[in-house]
């Protein structure tokens, strides 16, 4: 279930109400007349199956609520109630497989900023995967991969392609084309400072670790593995619940293949260089291409959804 708290004028509310209870897939419907200051107005609180979430936000937006009021989400994570028990029986489909997409949005926009926290995470991730590749360790790889930041802005950038917002995909891009060069660099610097310190070898070259040599080998596999992860990560990003985005985030190469051209360029080693840089590429590729295929064919659902809610009213 789906929580929303509504503030709406006082000349609203009486469509709002007549809208929420005539709605099936609705439960503990509350009317506060008068109680809200800022913006002034009614509070309206219910509960709404999650499978029809969006639907009513988006009749609520139609009403103006959004424009001259408020609506907020919140997911409910227990509720005992024979009346939420009926009116998620109301609904159509599986509350699993339901996107709220005003939560998707909520999360992206979260996730592209760029700011110091985004860059330190990139820095520290990419710093990881050096050392990973200095010892030629996968655990770090791994490691460096849980840790990094990348996949808000890709899948902020997969949602703004799919809804045409020109604002996201803008952030995004500008989040990505600043972040991989600043972890770059710092993997860069690191290996140099390793290497005038002497804890790195003057002739260091990651191609004498087999173990993380898949970095900068890009092949057909690659590409197959970041569509897979692409799409396992916008499925866990627009589902209710997102625990399978760390095994995501471990998938596929990007911090890693970032961090070793870093390394590489300061090893002049400019044959793994070349590698990690079309490795990288693949992957940002690839995960992009599964993320707007998978978005895409959700939203065609929803739209479709929309226009069955349109034609035939709520479920009673």
């Amino acid at each position: 279930m789906v929580h929303l708290r509504i503030v709406v004028p006082a000349e609203l509310s009486a469509q709002v109400v007549d809208l929420l209870g005539d709605a099936a897939s609705t439960s503990n419907l509350v009317f506060l007349a008068g109680v809200a200051r800022q913006p002034p107005g009614d509070l309206i609180l219910c509960d709404v199956a999650r499978e029809e979430a969006s639907v009513l936000i988006d009749d609520l937006k139609g009403l103006g609520v959004a424009r001259l009021g408020s609506i907020s989400l919140e997911q409910i994570d227990s509720q005992l109630s024979d009346d939420a028990d009926r009116a998620e029986r109301a609904a159509r489909g599986l509350p699993s497989d339901a996107v709220v997409w005003e939560e998707v949005e909520a999360r992206t926009s979260e996730s592209i900023e760029l700011g110091g926290n985004f860059l330190v995470f990139m820095i520290l991730a990419c710093l990881i995967a050096s050392v990973g590749l200095f010892l030629g360790s996968p655990i770090l790889i791994v490691g460096a991969m849980v840790v990094g930041p990348e996949f808000g802005p890709i899948a902020g950038f997969c949602v703004a392609l799919v809804e045409r917002r020109r604002d996201v995909a803008v952030r995004s891009l500008t989040a990505l084309a600043i972040g991989f060069p600043v972890g770059i660099t710092a993997a860069y610097v690191f290996t140099l400072v390793c290497k005038w310190t002497g804890l790195l070898d003057a002739d260091f070259t990651s191609a004498e670790h087999p173990l993380t040599q898949f970095i900068s080998h890009p092949d057909t596999f690659s590409f197959i593995v970041a569509v897979f992860a692409g799409t396992a990560g916008v499925l866990s990003l627009t589902s209710a619940k997102s625990g399978a985005l760390v095994g995501v985030l471990i998938s596929v190469t990007t911090i890693p293949a970032a961090a070793n051209i870093g390394v590489a360029a300061a090893a002049t080693d400019w044959s793994e260089w070349r590698g990690a840089i079309a490795q990288l590429s693949v992957n940002l590729a690839a995960i992009v291409l599964a993320g707007v295929a998978t978005l895409s064919i959700q939203r065609r659902l929803y739209d479709r959804r929309r226009r069955q809610h349109l034609r035939e009213g709520p479920p009673r």
